[in-house]
């Protein structure tokens, strides 16, 4: 691991770049993939353990025009 701030910087810069040549599909997807991981970290029962909260269920965006 290098702690060089420039390589750092320059390293972000790629990637977002990077990301931001991507389809909007493939976004999407990259989405949603994300999101089930942070669920499973989080684990439902603490996504739910407010029960006055009010939740709203994300729209899927897979299988949709491919």
């Amino acid at each position: 691991m290098s702690f060089d701030l420039g390589k750092i910087l320059a390293s972000k810069h790629a990637l977002r770049r990077d990301l931001a040549g991507r389809p909007i599909a493939e976004k999407l997807r990259i989405l949603d993939a994300l999101r089930e991981r942070t669920l499973v970290l989080h684990g439902s029962k603490s996504l739910t353990s407010e029960p006055d909260a009010i939740r709203e269920v994300p729209k899927s965006y897979r299988d949709k025009r491919e």
